[in-house]
């Protein structure tokens, strides 16, 4: 069953959008933002997208743990210990005990580690502005991201795509 968003009043009928065509634009457009940040950020900074992003998160939510990396990115708690180890392995990321809870560990960025999230920060925003920025005006960027908070929130709350495991 092919489910229509109806058209607005601006647009035409000839312009309804199907639910498996905004499924199929945002995975796509998911998927070719990703692997060009990727190559960026491999080629100027030498990490990837996931250690660029477990290493912004974890500088902007100091004193998390796997666990809660995992919970964010919707992933599964044994991947994520592995790419937390592989950015230890780095020396970018260590351990810490939990002074609250002496059988979880904490994460923090070692100096680094910091260093390099912030060298690749800007990189970052500059690829969000090319490959966004230049695409959409202010305004619809603005109702993107309303509409996005919205599905992934309802997407959150009902528990859909969190990993088994």
């Amino acid at each position: 069953m092919e489910a229509n968003i109806p058209a607005t009043a601006s647009s035409s009928a000839a312009e309804s959008v199907t639910l498996d065509q905004v499924f199929s634009d945002l995975v796509r457009c998911e998927t070719r933002l990703y692997n060009a940040l990727n190559e960026t950020l491999r080629r100027k900074h030498g990490i990837v997208a996931s250690q660029f992003e477990f290493l912004r998160y974890l500088r902007d939510h100091p004193g998390s743990r796997v666990a809660d990396l995992a919970e964010f990115f919707a992933i599964g708690v044994g991947a994520t210990s592995k790419g937390v180890g592989r950015l230890e392995a780095r020396a970018w990321v260590r351990r810490v005990p939990n002074p609250a809870d002496g059988r979880s560990l904490l994460l923090e960025l070692t100096p680094q580690g910091a260093e390099v999230v912030d060298d690749a920060e800007d990189t970052f925003q500059e690829h969000l502005a090319t490959h966004i920025g230049l695409s959409i005006a202010p305004a619809q960027i603005a109702e993107l991201g309303r509409t996005l908070t919205r599905l992934r929130a309802t997407m959150e709350r009902g528990g859909v795509g969190t990993p088994v495991g």
